[in-house]
């Protein structure tokens, strides 16, 4: 049920919120996009980044709001952390962020009050979730905003159906510790991700959304831009297989303990015993391959891609732990000189003093896969006998 102004206006002082707009060049829009916020609340704050038409001008008619001029036009990106900044020294715990262009409307201000109003924790962002499938929506918009979707689902785990609507509610006393660096669009997509691996939820609320191309001006450069988030989705996502992953996967072994964490993310998931029992041999596979220092990576990109186990592919993957090193590159060398049919003569100690690694490269990557494929098919197999007999005592324990 739609609420009065005056309702909506003091929850908005309750909640402590203010309203961000970013602004540049967008004269024909600004005017209208400041007076219909005004309609809600004068907890309002402008930054002017770098503006080069009249927008300085019809900002002087608005004494009553908290401006930022900045001298020069450096992104919106630069501009939301500035707006942070400034919201944060006046005691603000929360920013929503409109557009300036006319696409967001006001009254949707509305719909994100509510959100965070009922919802229990305060500890959440919401993005507003446009209908891309509606009349007028660039084509270039919707592609973009699949592929940013993605991308986040691949960095965080989370599926949302809009990562890059601009108008949002930034839970900002939450963020203030946060390193973020991008100063343009590509921002929106770094504080998100970032604010997710700091575990405060990222959510989706519906709103409206207006494409009026004779009055709207997109200051997003399609190759730029586009390559700009494509370079920051990069460092992300190794960002993420490096360290965000392991990390979650060792926060829940230390809180967990060892037995509740094999019983529950091993034993107790859900999953088939042959998507587990593949989960293990991918896990091994990758393990004893010669990808030093990819390990982690590989294993939790192709577990996600592949849409296994992530937390069995990841264990099973510290097959190589440092202590059987020289057994894992003896054994690959062995097996490497079989199927090559060749013959050297050297110890394992040996293999650590004097070793002739370039000499014997050939022979160690052969036998390295060869042992790596052996090892999973096998540790895959006694995985999926083990998986299915733990499956058929459940189902027995319940049927008793």
């Amino acid at each position: 049920m739609s609420q009065t102004l005056p309702s909506i206006s003091q929850d908005i002082d309750d909640l402590n919120i203010c309203i961000l707009i970013p602004t540049y060049n967008n004269e024909k829009t600004i005017k209208r996009v400041i007076d219909g916020v005004l309609a809600y609340t004068k907890h309002v704050i402008v930054i002017n980044d770098g503006a080069t038409d009249s927008t300085t001008e019809i900002l002087s008619h608005y004494p009553e709001i908290t401006q930022v001029h900045l001298p020069k036009n450096k992104g919106k990106g630069n501009a939301l952390r500035v707006g942070f900044k400034k919201a944060l020294a006046l005691g603000y715990e929360f920013a929503i962020t409109i557009d300036s262009d006319g696409q967001h409307f006001p009254e949707d201000i509305e719909v994100f009050v509510n959100a965070l109003k009922s919802s229990e924790s305060k500890n959440v962002l919401f993005i507003g979730s446009r209908d891309m499938s509606q009349e007028g929506v660039p084509s270039k918009s919707s592609f973009g905003n699949k592929f940013s979707n993605f991308w986040f689902w691949v960095e965080t785990g989370i599926k949302l159906n809009d990562t890059q609507s601009g108008y949002r509610l930034y839970p900002i006393k939450r963020l203030k510790d946060v390193k973020l660096y991008t100063n343009k669009f590509e921002f929106e997509i770094e504080a998100i991700v970032k604010a997710a691996w700091r575990d405060i939820e990222v959510k989706n609320i519906p709103i409206k959304v207006l494409y009026d191309e004779s009055e709207r001006v997109s200051h997003f450069r399609p190759f730029k831009d586009f390559t700009r988030i494509s370079i920051l989705n990069t460092w992300l996502v190794i960002v993420t297989f490096l360290y965000i992953k392991p990390r979650n996967l060792l926060r829940s072994l230390k809180k967990k303990g060892i037995k509740r964490f094999f019983v529950e993310d091993f034993l107790g998931n859900s999953d088939s015993p042959l998507k587990k029992a593949l989960s293990v041999a991918l896990g091994v596979f990758i393990g004893l391959s010669p990808f030093w220092g990819f390990h982690t990576f590989l294993v939790l990109f192709l577990a996600v891609v592949f849409k296994l186990n992530k937390t069995i592919a990841f264990t099973f993957s510290n097959v190589s732990i440092p202590p059987f090193f020289p057994f894992i590159i003896y054994a690959s060398s062995k097996i490497g000189q079989f199927v090559l049919g060749v013959k050297y003569e050297y110890t394992i100690e040996e293999m650590t003093q004097n070793f002739d690694a370039l000499k014997h490269l050939k022979t160690y990557i052969v036998g390295s896969f060869t042992l790596a494929i052996m090892a999973a098919l096998i540790f895959g197999f006694i995985g999926f006998l083990f998986f299915s007999m733990i499956g058929n005592k459940k189902i027995l324990i319940k049927d008793a």
